[in-house]
């Protein structure tokens, strides 16, 4: 995967919650990290066919391997003003290089008649 086919931005996020003085809750969105990646919709190639168990997710999502953070399905992803939720990370050939991330796009409900 080369820089050329990274040319999206994105940013990982995790929703953190912390409570005031007078116990109130409140949510909160944490940037981890802002990186590039390579974002591919859901389509009917061939990688998409052997991907059929994760029929949820979206759109797939590659790039470099961050030292020292760990993604999980707790994260989500934030890229051109859309909002998606991780469904599975997996290490790219186990070499440790790369990330893949399949997501699922979120929709609002809010707004819509």
């Amino acid at each position: 995967m080369s820089f050329g086919k990274m040319n999206g931005f994105a940013d990982i996020k995790v929703v953190t919650k912390t409570k005031d003085s007078e116990g109130f809750a409140t949510t909160s969105e944490t940037v981890i990290a802002s990186i590039r990646v390579y974002r591919e919709g859901r389509h009917g190639s061939e990688r998409w066919a052997n991907l059929a168990t994760f029929s949820e997710a979206t759109d797939l999502f590659r790039f470099r391997a961050i030292p020292g953070v760990e993604v999980t399905t707790e994260h989500f992803i934030e890229c051109d003003g859309e909002r998606f939720d991780i469904t599975s990370v997996e290490n790219v050939k186990g070499r440790g290089m790369y990330t893949e991330i399949l997501a699922k796009k979120v929709v609002s409900s809010i707004g819509k008649s």
